[in-house]
């Protein structure tokens, strides 16, 4: 029998020497709140120190997913509190949008440090990567020690489709792929399937879906290392990893550039003429974030990276697309967003710069290099 402490949206359970987090929103396909991210960094803590657990597993409740991200909807709610008056856009002006506090800088403040305690895990990690784990079920496994995908993974950092940038630590991860595939994944907001998240860094081994509950069976007494080969089949092939155009395309130190050669190589590969249209389909200022942060972001510690995020983060926040993307895609479901900018062209480097200038008093505070 193993022993229950939390029941609730998350679930903490220990089974031998295992203990399990189980994210308990199937409905909401587990998405991370505020008190979900504060239960498992305490938990976390906790179990750090407590002799009689070897070894952490985290996983999703129900058959879609370990988990779809973060409650943006939730989100959209506080921008929606805070917006001027007249509904316009709050880019940077010097109005008191800045003093306004959100409620959701005090939750990525704690899902970052939760990202940076998981990295820093001083046991095992496993992380079953089963079904969807976006944005912030990235957050919460790919930071781990043990990344487990399954043939049924759709794994990725969506951001720029809802007017965002990848943050939870996603920067990082991306920004470390091989051969840029990380810059084509995280402007274009993909999903990966198994062996393209493991040949892009994000996740380390495939398993068969119907072998997840007898892997944790065998996890309550053996170590990872000894039991997960036993479980352990090829991922396939990667089409990332054989996609030789993505990273002459994404060479390119620039937005405009990389267009350019999409454009350029477009008549001859088709994934190179699809990817142009989703990025001109997608917000022209998040992509130039998401582009900025991920190439930065290679150069960073996780901590770092996080730091930067929580930066960008601040100011969008309080700017147009970020709300106006979450509006069309999952509160309105129109899916036809009006972006401001509307075009790449608009998106000066002042406008870029200020994304990525640190707001007084909203600055993250982490210990990084």
């Amino acid at each position: 029998m193993g022993r229950e402490t939390f029941t609730g949206d998350v679930a903490f359970e220990v089974r031998g020497h295992l203990g399990i987090i189980t994210l308990n929103r199937p409905k909401a396909m587990n998405a991370l709140t505020q008190l979900m991210c504060e239960s498992v960094l305490i938990q976390l803590e906790e179990w750090a120190a407590d002799d009689a657990v070897a070894q952490v597993l985290v996983r999703g409740a129900g058959e879609r997913g370990l988990c779809a991200g973060g409650d943006v909807v939730g989100v959209y709610r506080d921008m929606v509190e805070h917006q001027d008056h007249d509904g316009g856009p709050m880019l940077p002006d010097g109005t008191p949008a800045y003093q306004a506090h959100f409620a959701t800088e005090d939750f990525w403040a704690v899902e970052y440090r939760m990202n940076l305690l998981i990295s820093q895990y001083p046991k095992p990690y496993i992380a079953l990567m089963d079904g969807l784990v976006l944005g912030g079920g990235m957050g919460i496994s790919a930071h781990g020690s043990h990344r487990i995908v399954t043939e049924r993974t759709r794994a990725g950092m969506p951001e720029t489709t809802i007017g965002f940038s990848p943050d939870v630590g996603g920067t990082f991860l991306l920004g470390h792929a091989p051969r840029k595939v990380g810059l084509h994944a995280g402007m274009l907001g993909l999903h990966l399937g198994a062996a393209d998240a493991i040949f892009a860094g994000l996740a380390d081994t495939r398993i068969d879906s119907g072998s997840i509950e007898a892997l944790i069976r065998e996890l309550t007494s053996r170590p990872v290392d000894e039991a997960l080969p036993e479980f352990a089949v090829e991922p396939g092939d990667s089409a990332l990893g054989a996609a030789e155009w993505i990273n002459h395309v994404y060479s390119g130190n620039d937005v405009d550039i990389i267009l350019a050669r999409l454009d350029g190589v477009a008549g001859e590969i088709p994934e190179a003429a699809e990817a142009a249209s989703t990025l001109r389909a997608r917000s022209p200022l998040s992509v130039r974030v998401a582009h900025r942060a991920i190439t930065t972001a290679a150069e960073l510690s996780l901590a770092g990276a996080l730091i930067q995020e929580y930066t960008v983060g601040m100011h969008m926040l309080r700017s147009h697309d970020f709300r106006e993307g979450i509006r069309a895609q999952l509160v309105d479901k129109d899916r036809s967003p009006r972006w401001n900018p509307a075009r790449l062209a608009d998106v000066d480097d002042d406008l870029l710069d200020h994304f990525f200038t640190p707001v007084p008093h909203k600055i993250l505070e982490l210990p990084h290099d």
